[in-house]
């Protein structure tokens, strides 16, 4: 396999110990490869963003402007990017970039950015709104689920058969496991408040989540499936801690979703399997989980398939799925100058500060710097 030699880029560098972002863990995966020579240019929507911090993952870190901010300001942004760092691979981690990363491909491409991304049309097909029918694709459950725009479905949904706790979720974030109308209706006004309407209402499932993570081919395959059941979770229901599994059930259905939709990139299949040991498809995310480095650990590291694809190379054959493989996350303090803080705060990119000389200050004038 031929060594990569390229500059990455990578989106979603938070790293909120009870919801992280999946970019620091797909840098971390890419760093601690072999096959991997690369430099990795991190990119965030925050000052405190930790993963553009980290030394070790981050070459270079730069923030970008919020979605809402428009295309003009995250192009222009990125072009500057790209005059400084020579990007080769742009590699997006979060839901709610994705639809407008998309739609920009042409001015990306033109940018000389390479992609590994889904089409508007595949990224429409697996809405959260559409989860019924991806189920029945799949040959599994899904719960009963319903867009909303008006709280005041929640004071009378009981009258047409639901039944609390449900859970009151956005289109791209956010999730809320509420037990009352009251309690779902302060949950629809955080959610509309922040990412918009629909909001969507689940029946609430109870029992043990399992997760599968691969990369789409965007021809119906997936590529090195993992597998693995949430052993311990956040009090936002992400995992903490988890174990590998090899669970045909699951690899049959994320199989069916795949090829029914021809997917292109990277995916996560979230299931439940009920106190009836049925399964319930209860999401599909259009990129890595925040847990992906336990493809490291069983020997499938999927952002490097990812960057393989990318950089139109073929991936090696996977080894066999490897069973019994524990992940436990842990939070660590990264001490910061606050000469890189403020860079990050004033310029919107990091300046690495040597604290082993005497000038503290951010210079103006290295290499690359035009201001």
């Amino acid at each position: 396999m031929a060594v990569i030699n390229s500059t990455v880029a990578i989106t979603g560098m938070n790293a909120k110990p009870d919801n992280p972002g999946p970019g620091l863990a797909v840098a971390r995966c890419l760093r601690e490869s072999a096959d991997f020579q690369g430099r990795i240019i991190g990119l965030g929507y925050d000052a405190l963003d930790p993963g553009l911090y980290l030394d070790d993952y981050c070459d270079a870190s730069y923030l970008l402007p919020y979605p809402s901010a428009g295309n003009d300001a995250l192009l222009d942004q990125l072009q500057l990017i790209q005059q400084r760092e020579q990007i080769d691979i742009l590699l997006p981690c979060l839901d709610a970039e994705l639809p407008g990363m998309v739609r920009l491909l042409p001015a990306l491409n033109e940018m000389g950015f390479k992609t590994f991304l889904p089409t508007s049309e595949q990224l429409r097909l697996r809405n959260k709104d559409r989860l019924p029918e991806l189920a029945k694709i799949a040959g599994i459950n899904c719960p009963q689920i319903t867009p909303i725009t008006q709280a005041g479905f929640l004071y009378k949904c009981q009258d047409e058969g639901w039944s609390y706790p449900l859970v009151v979720k956005g289109l791209f974030y956010g999730a809320y496991v509420v037990h009352s109308a009251d309690e779902a209706a302060d949950a629809f006004r955080k959610i509309a408040a922040e990412w918009g309407f629909p909001v969507l209402v689940q029946q609430m499932v109870k029992g043990e989540e399992y997760n599968l993570t691969a990369v789409g081919d965007g021809e119906g395959s997936l590529l090195g499936p993992v597998m693995m059941r949430k052993m311990a979770v956040t009090d936002k229901g992400k995992a903490w801690s988890g174990i590998s599994i090899d669970d045909q059930t699951l690899l049959d259905a994320s199989t069916a979703l795949a090829k029914a939709i021809c997917w292109r990139g990277p995916l996560e299949v979230e299931v439940i399997r009920d106190q009836q040991g049925h399964y319930q498809l209860i999401e599909i995310n259009p990129r890595f989980p925040a847990w992906i480095y336990l493809s490291v650990g069983v020997g499938r590291n999927l952002p490097l398939t990812l960057l393989q694809l990318a950089n139109g190379q073929m991936p090696a054959a996977f080894p066999a799925t490897k069973a019994g493989v524990l992940f436990i996350r842990y939070a660590l303090e990264k001490i910061v100058p606050i000469a890189e803080f403020e860079s990050i705060v004033m310029q919107g990119r990091r300046h690495i500060v040597d604290n082993s000389s005497t000038q503290s200050e951010v210079s103006g004038n290295e290499p690359g710097n035009e201001e």
